[in-house]
């Protein structure tokens, strides 16, 4: 019998579509994931199910919405019997790894480990090889830092952050069981900007060598800061496209490129504080869209999907990978879409918004809609019964969402159109089924 493939997981923090040259960034900012699109499957339009960092790496494990998992919000512990990627891959007889940060383990301030190794049982069944910690930018900055390992040692390294992440993803490859085939989940913090230094952390020179950069449209007469960040910002995804390349050399070097899927996405985007008082946490594609690239057995040919896909699609695509199956998730492998693409695959990509509002959206190629619950406080409310419009964008005419439609009565069957599909959406992850009021936005 044939052995089953490698998986290896590149995930980024906070990390635009924008910003590789296969979506259109004219700086030589990410030749190596170029050119695994150009050889492999670049997915032209990707989304995050949730645009904040816990909840959508719960998503990722478990493949269900934050609702579901409980995980609606930062510092939500996955629950414990919550099966992840990593129980299915370890059953099918895998070596699994972890690398990086992970986000899921503390719960408010009476389980907080910010700077503490996680036990065992807070890993999320990743019981081999672990180079992590909580939060990784609390362990650590641009340069230096500690994770701990399976252990619950204190590792420590010294230099470029994304290159100790994949220095000890390269480590595992090199030292893993030859007997089995393996699973590693690589979970970057670039380009996600340093809480406790109010600054994007690139590589030293950064800031000169990325300083006459083309400004994305929606960033363009916007204030935020994207002015003095995004040289940087841009320093971390180059850097990150470097370690791409070492992952790669490492595993021509070890004789098993043609045997490993890898797979390179984001768990949100950033925009600049310029929708509102951070980088994420909106319905606007700059939190949403993030790059997707496949490459590897069952995703080779240089292709391009043109479908709506979304991170909620990634566990079973991973699992897909190694011939597993599950029911229990809400995604479906994307895999299905390079062969016949199927004639039922979703028109739309659904989305949870939490912590900012308690919001709801659904992005289709042409239109943006929003709904936000008045009143609600999304840090302690996960949903709400009632709604009320906030955002509708047509992305054919609009694509940087610079005019709002909310409140265009020419627009009314379209927004009561994908009111009733977003209710639809709502109701298939199991929330009741809201009330949705017009708008009450003066602009």
């Amino acid at each position: 019998m044939d052995r089953k493939p490698n998986v290896v997981f590149f995930f980024s923090d906070q990390q635009r579509w924008d910003t590789l040259g296969c979506y259109g960034q004219k700086l030589n900012i990410t030749p190596n994931l170029d050119q695994l699109a150009a050889k492999g499957t670049r997915f032209e339009n990707a989304f995050t199910c949730q645009p904040v960092c816990g909840p959508a790496r719960a998503s990722v494990q478990t493949g269900k919405y934050g609702t579901e998992t409980g995980c609606y919000k930062n510092d939500i512990a996955l629950p414990l019997d919550e099966k992840t990627i990593a129980h299915h891959f370890t059953e099918a007889g895998y070596e699994v790894a972890y690398v990086g940060k992970w986000h899921l383990a503390s719960q408010g301030r009476q389980q907080n480990y910010g700077k503490k190794p996680i036990p065992l049982e807070r890993r999320g069944g990743y019981s081999g090889y672990y180079r992590a910690s909580e939060i990784l930018e609390f362990t650590s900055r641009g340069y230096d830092g500690y994770v701990y390992d399976e252990n619950n040692n204190k590792v420590k390294f010294k230099g470029y952050r994304a290159d100790c992440m994949t220095d000890f993803a390269i480590n595992f490859i090199k030292n893993r069981q030859d007997d089995k085939p393996f699973f590693l989940f690589l979970s970057q913090i670039e380009p996600h900007h340093q809480n406790d230094r109010f600054r994007y952390e690139g590589p030293h020179g950064s800031k000169e060598k990325f300083k006459d950069f083309e400004a994305p449209g929606d960033l363009v007469g916007k204030k935020g800061n994207w002015k003095r960040s995004y040289p940087d910002y841009l320093g971390c995804c180059n850097r990150l496209d470097y370690n791409v390349g070492r992952l790669m050399a490492t595993l021509k070097a070890q004789g098993i490129e043609d045997h490993t899927v890898i797979i390179y996405t984001s768990d949100h985007g950033s925009h600049f504080k310029t929708r509102n008082g951070e980088y994420k946490r909106s319905c606007h594609d700059a939190s949403i869209r993030v790059p997707m690239v496949a490459y590897g057995p069952g995703f080779y040919g240089g292709n391009v999907v043109e479908e709506l896909v979304s991170l909620i699609d990634i566990p079973p695509t991973l699992l897909a990978c190694a011939g597993i199956e599950s029911a229990e998730m809400r995604g479906r492998p994307l895999q299905n879409l390079l062969v016949d693409a199927p004639n039922d695959w979703p028109e739309e990509v659904f989305v949870q918004i939490s912590e900012s509002q308690v919001g709801r959206a659904i992005r289709t190629k042409k239109w943006k809609y929003a709904v936000r619950a008045l009143g609600k406080n999304g840090i302690k409310e996960a949903s709400s019964d009632c709604y009320h419009e906030d955002f509708l964008y047509d992305l054919e005419n609009d694509p940087h969402e610079l005019t709002n439609l909310v409140n265009q009565s020419s627009h009314a069957e379209v927004r009561a159109a994908l009111a009733t599909k977003l209710t639809q959406r709502m109701v298939e992850v199991g929330e009741q089924a809201p009330t949705i009021m017009p708008s009450r936005r003066t602009v």
